[in-house]
This record gives C-alpha cells, structure tokens and sequence, in this order.
C-alpha cells in the first residue's frame, strides 16, 4: 500500500474477500491486487467470484503471495487472476508490474470501444446499404410497371409508341 501510494495510486483495502468483493462491485478499481491467504474466503474464490459478476469480470487481478509453488500459480491464472507476485517482493517489481497491467487493461478497453464503434458503423452502412438495394428494387419495379401500361396502351390505342417534339415527350 505504501510504495503504491508513494507513485499516486489511490488505494482501496479490504480486510478479507469478502469486504473485497463489496468494496470491487461498489468502486469499479482500476486494478486488484489479491493475496491469497485471507480470512473467511481465500484469494482464488475471491477472484472466480469478481471475475463471475457482470460489473469487475474486466478487472484485471494480480495476486501477491508467499506461496510459490507450480499450482498455486495455475490455481491464481485459473481463478482469473492476470500475473503472480511472490513475497518477499521488491518495490519497483510491483510497481512496474501495476503499471504493465493498468497499460494492458487501459488499452484493451480503448480497443474494446473502437471495435464497437466500428460494429456501430458497419450495422449503419448495412441499412443504408439495404436502403438503397430496397429503392432499387422500388425504382426497378416502377420501371417495368411503366413499361408494361406503357405498351397495354399502346396495343390499346394501335400506336407503335409515344410520338411529340415537345421536352416531357422527349424525356418520357
């Protein structure tokens, strides 16, 4: 907390998982550093649980432990959790570490809202584009409509076609 709080990051600390989950959904924090050894509900299901809600699935969650061994690594990247931090750690390892990951996240969620901003525009091009294919069609109709009255009257009337100098009978 201390060394965090040195750089400027405004922290947040929860005293077991369970204050955790409630302080995360009410917060939205940029960042949750996790230990594993907690009262009343250790980090691993504190993270499946974060990353199971709809409101801190995003958060990416680094876990900061003494434990170091093969599976309590592949049990933190499997609750969820984004890297691993062995105690005792060195200040500038955490630090560059929160830092990669705020990036990472900060980043992510940019492309995240470019990609559905080009969703947005592709579904607009689509209509227009159905729009207009719909107008064709509109156009392509009225035109055979034309055509076919066009000749009834013809064959009606015994004439072969339209006949006239003036503009109107020429455009027609």
């Amino acid at each position: 907390r201390e060394t965090l709080e040195r750089e400027g990051y405004n922290i947040i600390a929860a005293p077991s998982g369970t204050v955790a989950l409630e302080l995360a959904a009410r917060t939205q924090p940029a960042l949750i550093l996790l230990d594993i050894m907690m009262p009343d509900m250790d980090g691993f299901e504190t993270c499946r649980r974060l990353k199971a809600e709809k409101s801190t699935t995003e958060i990416p969650v680094i876990f900061i432990t003494a434990k170091d061994e093969t599976e309590s690594l592949v049990d933190g990247f499997s609750a969820g959790g984004v890297d691993y931090i062995t105690k005792p750690f060195k200040d500038d390892e955490v630090l560059v570490r929160v830092r990669n990951h705020l990036t990472i996240h900060h980043l992510t969620q940019a492309l995240k809202q470019k990609n559905w901003e080009l969703e947005q525009e592709i579904a607009t091009r689509r209509q227009a584009e159905t729009a207009r294919d719909q107008a064709e069609n509109a156009r392509q109709t009225a035109d055979e409509q034309l055509s076919f009255i066009s000749e009834h009257e013809a064959r009606r009337w015994g004439i072969a076609g339209f006949f006239g100098k003036s503009q109107t009978v020429a455009k027609i």
